[in-house]
C-alpha cells in the first residue's frame, strides 16, 4: 500500500491506475471501467459506444488506456471516433488507433500485445455480414489469436462453402456469421470437428427479418453449435477467445510434458 501511495505522490502512477489496482475498477463521470476484468475473466472490458456521447466514449477509452494499456471500443460512429482521435493527440500522442468498421482498438506505446497459439476462423455468408464479423475479429486479434478470415461463402451457392472445407477444418475454433435464414453455420458445423459459434445477423426482410429467422433457425440447428444473440460479434469473439486460450494452454502443457 505504501509503495502505491508513494508512486502516486512521485507521479509515476496516476490516481486512476492506483484505484484500478486497489479496487479493480475506476470510477469517473462517464461510469465505471472494469480494469481487472482480464485478470478475473480472461477477456478485457470493451466500451460499448452505442448510446453514449462522444465525451463519454473518450473518457472511458482514456481510462482504459491509462489503467490497462489498451482500449477496445465497439459500435462507434464517425463522430465518436473523430472525437477520440482528437483527444488522443493531446493525452496519448504515441498511442496507435486501429479501426475496423465500427470497432476501434487503441494501444498505448508501451503496451505488449498477448499472443496465443490458436487460430480462429471467422466466416461470413455474405458481404452484409461483414461488420458483425469485423467486431468478432478485432476481439480475437486483441487477444493474440491468429485470424483466418473467410468471406462470402453462403449456401446460395453451396460450392463456395465446399471449396473452403479444408481451410475451415484447420481452424481451432470457428465464428460463422449469417443473416436471412442463418443456414451457413449449420452446414459448416456438419462438416468440421471444430467448435462453431454461430452469429445470426440482422439482414433480410419481410417475415422473420432483422435476424429473427436466423436466430430461430440456429437455435433449432440439428448440428452441434453454439449460438449468440443477433449481431453479437463481440460476444462471439469473446467466447472464441476463451476457447483459443484453453487450446493454447493445453498446447503449452503438452510441450512441457
Amino acid at each position: 500500500m505504501r509503495e502505491l501511495l508513494e508512486a502516486v505522490a512521485d507521479g509515476s502512477l496516476s490516481p486512476s491506475a492506483a484505484e484500478a489496482q486497489l479496487r479493480g475498477y475506476v470510477t469517473g463521470e462517464a461510469g465505471r471501467f472494469d480494469a481487472a476484468r482480464k485478470q478475473r475473466r480472461g477477456i478485457p472490458e470493451a466500451i460499448l459506444a452505442e448510446g453514449k456521447s462522444a465525451p463519454q466514449v473518450v473518457a472511458l477509452a482514456e481510462t482504459a488506456l491509462e489503467t490497462t494499456g489498451r482500449a477496445l471500443v465497439t459500435r462507434a460512429d464517425d463522430r465518436q471516433v473523430e472525437a477520440l482521435e482528437a483527444s488522443l493527440e493531446e493525452t496519448f500522442p504515441d498511442a496507435t488507433l486501429e479501426r475496423r468498421g465500427s470497432t476501434v482498438r487503441v494501444l498505448a506505446a508501451d503496451y505488449e500485445p498477448p499472443s496465443l497459439e490458436a487460430t480462429v476462423g471467422i466466416v461470413t455468408a455474405g458481404t452484409v455480414d461483414g461488420p458483425v464479423a469485423d467486431e468478432a475479429e478485432v476481439v480475437c486479434a486483441d487477444a493474440g489469436a491468429t485470424i483466418d478470415r473467410i468471406d462470402d461463402i453462403g449456401v446460395a451457392a453451396l460450392n463456395r462453402t465446399l471449396d473452403q472445407v479444408d481451410r475451415l477444418r484447420e481452424a481451432d475454433v470457428l465464428i460463422v456469421a449469417a443473416g436471412r435464414e442463418g443456414a451457413l453455420p449449420t452446414v459448416i458445423a456438419g462438416l468440421v470437428d471444430t467448435p462453431v459459434i454461430a452469429v445470426p445477423v440482422s439482414s433480410g426482410y419481410g417475415h422473420g427479418g432483422d435476424g429473427e429467422a436466423a436466430l430461430a433457425g440456429l437455435l433449432q440447428s440439428c448440428t452441434v453449435l453454439s449460438v449468440v444473440n443477433i449481431d453479437a460479434g463481440f460476444v462471439a469473439g469473446a467466447q472464441a477467445t476463451l476457447i483459443a486460450r484453453a487450446i493454447d494452454g493445453a498446447r503449452d502443457d503438452g510441450r512441457s510434458n
